[in-house]
């Protein structure tokens, strides 16, 4: 008896061992890592793209910054998770700040990162020092209708069963005529596609309706860090609307690129990067 015993000691030791040793944190992202600056940047990339959309940016920063370059799960290759929301995804990027103690870092997002980064410091104010906010709205949807509300239990599966149920090719032809629209950099515009193709279906559907349906508008008037807000130059037409969905973001800097679409980094580049540089050096 007494042999058993301590087997069952050995296997209880063993066990408490394996699971204070094995747990290993997972997020929904991927992360790359960069520089060894005390100040830490984190850069959010949009829609299906890749980390690698922050590539230039961030070569002209980790000398003087710590850099954390994110490409999320399921997007331009990364391996999907079951249960992508945008307010997991937030979450979990809350946590990775949390869990390995990065003290107040810069948040830089584009598109739906940038929507992320919004989220972020509303949510979590005492964790950001700063923000970022590249050609994203507080509500997409609300660019067409102002009276726009989100639903509580939006039901994804129309989109999602429309997006999945297309060929390769159907898909391909899709994002063909829609990246120009958004990127006048025609060397990137392949590359770009190629994020989108190589993109979980599933991931890319939810998350496009998922994120249709948010709504910041409010919830920004909990952010307190100082923001930057960098806007493709179309929407210096727009200049009611967009202030109007901003109106509640308090210690703001809002820019107009002079020229180019929605990837500000690739289609203004000095602009962009002088306003970049201008807002991480001031204190």
């Amino acid at each position: 008896m007494k042999k058993y015993t301590f087997l069952l000691i050995i296997i209880l030791f063993f066990l408490a061992v394996c699971n204070i040793f094995g747990q290993t944190k997972t997020y929904p992202f991927e992360v790359k890592k960069a520089g060894k600056g005390s100040q830490s940047l984190i850069f959010i990339p949009g829609f299906a793209s890749s980390g690698e959309v922050w590539s230039e940016t961030t070569a002209k920063f980790e000398k003087n910054f710590t850099c954390y370059t994110l490409t999320m799960a399921g997007f331009a290759g990364v391996k999907p998770e079951a249960n992508a929301t945008f307010t997991n995804w937030e979450k979990g990027i809350a946590a990775y700040i949390k869990n390995n103690k990065i003290e107040k870092p810069i948040l830089i997002g584009h598109s739906m990162g940038g929507g992320l980064a919004l989220a972020i410091a509303a949510d979590y104010p005492e964790l950001i020092g700063k923000i970022v906010i590249v050609d994203a709205l507080p509500c997409l949807a609300a660019i067409s209708d102002p009276n726009f509300t989100s639903k509580e239990n939006n039901d994804c599966t129309s989109i999602t069963g429309k997006l999945t149920a297309m060929t390769d090719e159907q898909f391909r032809q899709m994002q063909t005529q829609m990246i120009p629209r958004l990127l006048a950099d025609s060397s990137m515009q392949e590359t770009v596609i190629r994020w989108s193709m190589t993109s979980d279906r599933n991931t890319f559907a939810k998350m496009y309706c998922d994120f249709s349906n948010t709504d910041l508008r409010e919830k920004i008037k909990s952010i307190q860090c100082p923001s930057l807000i960098l806007l493709e130059s179309f929407f210096v037409n727009m200049k009611p609307a967009i202030e109007t969905q901003y109106k509640n973001l308090k210690n703001t800097d809002m820019q107009y690129a002079s020229k180019g679409l929605h990837f500000i980094m690739y289609d203004d580049k000095e602009w962009y990067s002088n306003q970049l540089n201008n807002f991480l050096s001031a204190k």
